[in-house]
């Protein structure tokens, strides 16, 4: 059994901050892969950027390259969301999730992850 927890989610002004972390349990995540989602009210669930648990290797959606960065603590089982120059569209429920080297679908779409955590609330305040 996986488990996902996301924190670190919370009220932010435009131009700020936040870091956002994913604490995973249940397994050796060495061949996982992590992913940030995000889902904004009345939109679907978009990707936002993605981590390799072994080698580090990274994506971001274009809207979050340049702001956004994703990491890993391997000794903590955890991977953490830095977002700076924070806006209003920005505003979401952020979701971290977990794929295997056998998950089908792509790192870039929800149906490409087997495990996904309960998500956490940025709300950024213009």
């Amino acid at each position: 059994q996986v488990l996902l927890v996301e924190s670190g989610g919370g009220l932010v002004q435009a131009g700020g901050s936040l870091r956002v972390s994913c604490a995973a349990s249940g397994r050796t995540f060495s061949s996982y892969g992590l992913g940030w989602f995000r889902q904004a009210p009345g939109k679907e669930r978009e990707f936002v950027a993605y981590i390799r648990w072994s080698g580090g290797i990274t994506y971001y959606s274009d809207s979050a390259k340049g702001r956004f960065t994703i990491s890993r603590d391997n000794a903590k089982n955890t991977v953490y969301l830095q977002m700076n120059s924070l806006k209003p569209d920005d505003t979401a429920v952020y979701y971290c999730a977990a794929r295997s080297p056998y998950s089908g679908g792509t790192l870039f779409n929800t149906g490409g992850y087997d495990y996904w955590g309960k998500g956490t609330l940025i709300t950024v305040s213009s």
